[in-house]
């Protein structure tokens, strides 16, 4: 094998004359440490980001905010409301899921990082945005 390439968990060799290489597998022993993995990531699901973004359309159609921004880190989902793109995020609706046997999952954390409202039930939580939208109308 005079020319060979390693390619993940497999070796591409090539011989004089050949025209395709020959693949060599690399076989993990059993108790080894297996390749890393990327670290899974908290998410939103599709019914949790159509709650979220309901309420975040009714306040966008009131003229109160006008961005958001999603992270998904290891410990925590976020969703970041914005009144200007500019600035540092009014609202965070957080998905914790360690916290779902204690307090809840889910919480909406004021910009001064006030826990507003904390609970198992995504749509109850989002409820305390309820009284700020109808103060916005009335307005």
């Amino acid at each position: 094998m005079d020319r060979m390439r390693r390619v993940g968990l497999a070796t591409l060799a090539m011989r004089p004359g050949d025209r395709h290489p020959h693949v060599m597998l690399h076989v993990v022993p059993p108790g080894s440490n297996p390749p890393r993995q990327a670290p899974e990531r908290v998410a939103f699901d599709r019914a949790e980001l159509s709650a979220i973004l309901t309420v975040y359309g009714r306040f966008v159609a009131a003229g109160e905010w006008r961005d958001y921004g999603i992270d998904m880190l290891r410990e925590v989902a976020v969703f970041s409301i914005f009144r200007r793109s500019a600035e540092q995020p009014i609202y965070r609706v957080e998905k914790r899921p360690k916290l779902s046997q204690k307090q809840g999952q889910y919480s909406v954390i004021g910009m001064d990082g006030r826990i507003l409202k904390r609970g198992q039930d995504l749509r109850q939580v989002l409820r305390v945005f309820d009284a700020k939208l109808i103060r916005v109308v009335e307005g």
